[in-house]
């Protein structure tokens, strides 16, 4: 790739939960002719678009990809984002592998939520990005890893899972309810990725932390009784307990229950006065895009979001 092409871009899961927000992202009027080409790699899922077409002013292509064909899949791709979700952490190790045998420059590998590298307990699901990690690092030295990390989806994380109870209007925190958590819509995910993946190479972080909205467990009781929820009452579990029940066990692929002890240690703070906010270098003064409020997401759900979610699944 010469210093003035445009770059050819691959999102692997493109048709997953995350991938379909990173794919539009890309095609959006933000970033899309930043790129002379963006193909979508699908292993089973029905695709998104036709086979090779023009959209938004750029072309296309979608390729289906296995264990048998990644090198040929791979070829010509200069940015790779692998947005494959939890099921595919054997997919994963394969492309790890792949990866000396492509022109692959940027690769941003499975992250896209909390930042898990300094935790000092066991969970297989953080286990296995580490792993993809240590894979993918030694096997090529001309390639800039991204690790981007966005604390909590936005959308997905005002629920009873989280032990925030919108239905019945009952929020239980662990730990005190007034530690900032940074929370992410999945769409902005998608922008904060599509945004560095325009950046030349050697000025994109090795790893980002974002956080589109901030706040607290109390904080978010308030934001939904104004929107219309009525009054939430906020109560607290201790925190040493919590965590020691929940991490003494066997590991666990589930991670809610950890992360609902994450959210009161601070380890989901993406601010300058936690982890360190990189929103100013990804979207200058929001001027690429505006970050999604707590806010736009109680006025969206009228103040219960998951209302009507059976909890716990019967």
């Amino acid at each position: 790739m010469t210093p003035t092409a445009k770059p050819v871009v691959a999102i692997a899961g493109a048709t997953g939960h995350l991938g379909k927000h990173i794919t539009s992202a890309f095609l959006s009027s933000a970033f899309h002719d930043k790129f002379s080409e963006i193909i979508l790699l699908s292993r089973k899922e029905s695709t998104l678009f036709s086979p090779t077409e023009v959209r938004a002013g750029v072309k296309v292509t979608t390729r289906r990809y296995d264990t048998s064909n990644l090198s040929q899949a791979l070829q010509g791709v200069h940015i790779l984002v692998n947005a494959i979700g939890p099921s595919g952490h054997e997919f994963k190790t394969r492309i790890a592998a792949t990866l000396p045998r492509t022109n692959i420059r940027l690769y941003f590998p499975s992250e896209f939520g909390v930042d898990h590298y300094g935790h000092d307990f066991a969970h297989l699901e953080w286990y296995e990005k580490k792993k993809h990690l240590a894979n993918a690092q030694p096997v090529v030295t001309d390639m800039k890893i991204c690790r981007v990390f966005c604390g909590l989806f936005l959308e997905d994380s005002i629920g009873p899972w989280f032990g925030l109870d919108t239905k019945n209007g009952r929020y239980t925190s662990v730990g005190p309810p007034t530690k900032p958590v940074s929370f992410t819509g999945i769409g902005d995910v998608g922008k904060t990725v599509a945004a560095l993946a325009t950046m030349e190479v050697d000025m994109v972080p090795e790893i980002v932390h974002v956080g589109g909205d901030t706040r607290s467990v109390l904080e978010i009781a308030g934001i939904m009784r104004d929107a219309g929820a009525g009054e939430i009452e906020v109560s607290e579990v201790p925190y040493e307990e919590y965590k020691k029940k929940t991490t003494g066990g066997e590991a666990s692929w589930d991670p809610a229950a950890y992360l609902r002890f994450l959210m009161a240690d601070g380890s989901i703070d993406h601010t300058v006065n936690g982890l360190g906010s990189d929103n100013e270098f990804v979207n200058p003064g929001q001027r690429l895009w505006k970050w999604k409020t707590m806010e736009e997401l109680a006025k969206e759900t009228k103040g219960r979001p998951w209302k009507d979610t059976v909890w716990p699944p019967k």
